[in-house]
């Protein structure tokens, strides 16, 4: 059945192969089931956006099996599907922050029916054949700078989460110089175990650097409260996080915890205004040019590109758009495809059976939420992962042409805005709003797409209301 269903021999791969590749890609994508819950909660940051870690946690499993599955089964691509790194900050920092200033009663339920939204008109474009069009509307530059701008935010966030990188009043931020502080410690460990293995090309590095941080932080956790008074009064603990904020797992297995809090939770209603219209475009465009580059670039990888076209695209879309609509529903951020899946195809995964195996994973995840919960809840374990995936996805700023200035002034401002105004949605305004004013500026007008203009003008408008409104 297995090789009627994914033509195995026709692919050259097998049974074996595809498990194993599955596994690998599982291995390398999995840090978020530690990170997501913790992002989209306001754990990671100590402030509290109201959706539920546990219910978060399951969403995240579920929705990654769900999506992963179909795209194994219905677009025969080995490439497994998870909530997004990039738009869960986007969520966090700037959907519902803008919900809330639009007098939503739940921002974080409005946010979620802004990527329903956004869902639901990725998957109109996919099934009406609109994706050139709007993967035309945006420079290859821009695009480039909206993913590098991106990993600088997540970075820098997780330096901050680390106890790194401080705020300052007189700087804005130094550099903490209590390295002995258990936080830098953990942090640390963590960083230098995932970053060499990386190096090294060892399989779920990421997660290997979670797990060794999270070994640490018990190390701590048990020995610190038998150091006596003068080590425990001393300026490096008592400036440390872990002794509140990590707690030791009661146990390793549970049932999966309660989706209730946010299955069927988002503001649909809510996210249907002119308020929001900005971020579920937002939303979109991330969501789609993420969906693109990950699958040209696993397909090239694989070998499956036909006359540089890719075969079957449409029900790769409509797979993608589909898992960011029930991804929304279960009550998590943006649903994408993962550009880790590339691991998987270096250990031989051709087919659909690779992503189905990663569901299959994800679904057996959801039996340890109390280590996740453990793990997920104490920022420095976490912040590795962070600082990697940052450093990682700035690697697309080499794809900005630089010789153009037409194209590196609004990349630019994208680029360092995103990071400097602490906002993912003011740092990509920064760029659409100058993006076509720059190009008629500079003699280019016939470069810019109708898209960019009314992406431009509805950012335009929602500042001059939002600066109305606080006027007022």
């Amino acid at each position: 059945m297995l090789q009627r269903l994914f033509r195995l021999t026709e692919n050259g791969t097998t049974v074996r192969t595809e498990l194993v590749a599955g596994l690998t890609t599982f291995l390398t994508m999995s840090y978020i089931i530690f990170v997501q819950p913790a992002v989209l909660s306001g754990v990671m940051f100590g402030r509290p956006t109201g959706m539920d870690f546990g219910a978060i946690t399951t969403a995240t499993c579920v929705a990654a099996a769900l999506a992963s599955a179909i795209m194994g089964l219905y677009a025969r691509y080995p490439i497994a599907q998870a909530p997004g790194m990039g738009e869960n900050f986007f969520f966090v920092f700037t959907a519902i922050p803008a919900a809330a200033a639009a007098g939503a009663a739940v921002p974080w339920a409005t946010a979620l029916g802004a990527v329903f939204v956004s869902g639901v008109l990725f998957l109109l474009l996919s099934l009406v054949g609109a994706r050139e069009a709007v993967m035309n509307s945006i420079s290859p530059s821009m695009k480039s700078a909206i993913a590098a701008g991106i990993g600088l935010f997540i970075a820098f966030i997780g330096l901050q989460n680390a106890g790194l990188v401080l705020k300052d009043p007189g700087t804005a931020v130094k550099l903490n110089p209590n390295f002995g502080s258990p936080d830098l410690v953990v942090f640390f460990v963590g960083l230098l175990t995932a970053a060499g293995l990386h190096a090294r090309r060892v399989r779920g590095s990421i997660l290997w650097g979670i797990l060794a941080a999270g070994l640490v932080a018990t190390v701590f956790k048990l020995l610190l409260p038998h150091l006596g008074d003068a080590v425990t009064s001393s300026p490096v603990v008592a400036q440390s996080a872990l002794a509140t904020r990590f707690q030791l797992a009661d146990h390793i297995v549970a049932a999966p915890p309660s989706l209730e809090p946010t299955f069927l939770k988002m503001d649909v209603r809510g996210a249907l205004t002119l308020a929001m219209a900005p971020y579920v475009t937002i939303f979109l465009f991330m969501v789609f040019f993420d969906t693109v580059g990950t699958l040209v670039g696993v397909a090239q990888q694989a070998g499956l590109m036909q006359d540089d076209r890719l075969p079957r695209a449409r029900q790769a879309f409509l797979s993608d758009a589909t898992a960011t609509v029930a991804g929304a529903c279960l009550g998590t951020s943006t649903v994408t495809s993962y550009i880790e899946s590339a691991t998987g195809v270096e250990q031989g995964g051709r087919t659909g059976l690779t992503a189905v195996t990663v569901a299959g994973l994800f679904l057996a995840a959801l039996f340890f939420s109390p280590v996740i919960e453990m793990l997920g809840g104490y920022a420095p374990i976490t912040a590795p992962a962070l600082v990697l995936v940052g450093a990682m996805m700035l690697r697309n700023a080499a794809q900005i042409a630089w010789q153009d200035f037409t194209e590196l002034l609004p990349s630019f401002l994208v680029l360092v805005g995103i990071p400097l105004t602490f906002s993912i949605a003011d740092g990509l305004a920064l760029g659409f709003i100058s993006y076509p004013l720059v190009k008629v500026l500079g003699g280019r007008a016939r470069d810019v797409r109708p898209a960019s203009w009314i992406v431009a003008g509805l950012l335009v408008l929602y500042f001059l209301m939002a600066r109305s409104a606080a006027a007022g």
